[in-house]
């Protein structure tokens, strides 16, 4: 699925390129290996975060199971996520790998911001776009 605010593939030659859900910033990310796990890199400026690539299929299923809107509530790592949200979702010990999907120490967080527009693009989820307070659900 092409949407108007994202591009690419999800090769490292060609990166999906996306937009922050209140499409204020672009980043890319694409799909790699990184020892031995298949991991989504996110590059946001000079920033490089890593994510476990699970989370396209297990967060899709966690908003198909909630079956309605579900608040991004992205925070850093260093900062608490809001109860009930994609960003807590991203690291509970309840998801299904246990915990963090990002990978890379100090830059585990932000994975309400930056997973959301990548299932919108491949056409998993459905996504707001306000200046705050967004919100996804499953299509």
């Amino acid at each position: 699925m092409t949407d108007p605010i994202s591009s690419g593939t999800g090769t490292k030659d060609d990166p999906w390129q996306l937009k922050t859900p209140p499409l204020s910033s672009d980043y890319t990310l694409h799909r790699d290996t990184k020892d031995g796990v298949d991991v989504l890199v996110c590059t946001v400026g000079k920033s490089t975060l890593l994510y476990d690539a699970r989370c396209i299929d297990d967060l899709a299923a966690m908003l198909r199971e909630r079956g309605d809107w579900v608040e991004l509530g992205s925070a850093d790592e260093q900062k608490p996520a809001k109860d009930g949200t994609v960003e807590a979702w991203g690291r509970s010990e309840d998801n299904p790998v246990g915990g963090w999907y990002g990978l890379k120490k100090g830059m585990r967080g932000r994975f309400g911001m930056y997973l959301p527009p990548l299932l919108e693009h491949l056409g998993l989820a459905e996504l707001e776009h306000n200046a705050r307070g967004n919100r996804m659900r499953a299509l």
